[in-house]
């Protein structure tokens, strides 16, 4: 059955070094592309399917994050600061207080994806809470750019499986998005862990799911990126 989502959180924390000298005064998030900062075109996403209430985390140059979102009026956003990077798990896990006790979205701040159907809403019309504990956003490789990896994982019986080592190559990427369900951090490390420990957790289970987008997406991940980015939205 098809789970309602009130509540998003946007990953904002990490430093972005990958960006080289365009990070070194900007955070990541705040990178325009085509005019539009990331981090805003995330939470239009997030505003588009419904959501009123956020959650950004922010740790480097997390006040210029914390004043250019707080123009928004379409989303009321609380801001979970980190002294320290947590990374994706741990930062999630320090925000849970905000997040509630059902499903809900976490996205990261930076990719960038043009849509031919609502990725959220194909993500929570497909989302059953009673067998599945975390579902991902995939792409398929041959429609994502800038993106330096050869995929992350495969579709089998329609369950994903994270591409093993000794294999060259997956047909889809994580494209930055995702549903979980709170409890899977009950026995969670403290501090600061990757959310891959979970995903691996749920797919040993088989309560990992994963929904495939549709469209173009775009890794914003080094300045040659952006730029590629860049010029494929405006032309």
């Amino acid at each position: 059955m098809p789970v309602e989502i009130t509540k998003a959180m946007v990953l904002a924390a990490g430093r972005g070094t990958r960006m080289r000298s365009l990070t070194d005064e900007t955070p990541k998030p705040l990178i325009k592309v085509k005019g539009r900062t990331l981090i805003d075109r995330i939470l239009d996403k997030i505003a588009a399917y419904g959501i009123t209430q956020g959650v950004v985390n922010v740790c480097y140059l997390g006040d210029q994050i914390k004043s250019a979102l707080r123009q928004r009026t379409d989303i009321h956003l609380t801001f979970s600061e980190e002294e320290t990077a947590l990374e994706t798990g741990g930062g999630v896990k320090k925000a849970l207080p905000f997040l509630g006790e059902n499903p809900f979205f976490v996205l990261n701040a930076d990719p960038l994806w043009t849509e031919e159907r609502p990725s959220l809403q194909d993500m929570a019309d497909a989302f059953d809470q009673e067998q599945t504990d975390i579902s991902l956003l995939l792409w398929p490789v041959e429609r994502v750019f800038g993106h330096d990896g050869k995929g992350d994982y495969f579709l089998e019986n329609g369950r994903p499986r994270r591409k093993r080592p000794d294999e060259s190559g997956a047909p889809y990427v994580y494209a930055g998005a995702q549903i979980l369900n709170p409890w899977i951090f009950a026995d969670a490390p403290e501090g600061k862990f990757s959310l891959n420990l979970l995903y691996d957790k749920a797919e040993q289970a088989g309560r990992l799911a994963a929904v495939v987008g549709a469209g173009d997406w775009y890794h914003v991940g080094t300045p040659e990126a952006l730029a590629l980015a860049e010029k494929r939205l405006r032309e």
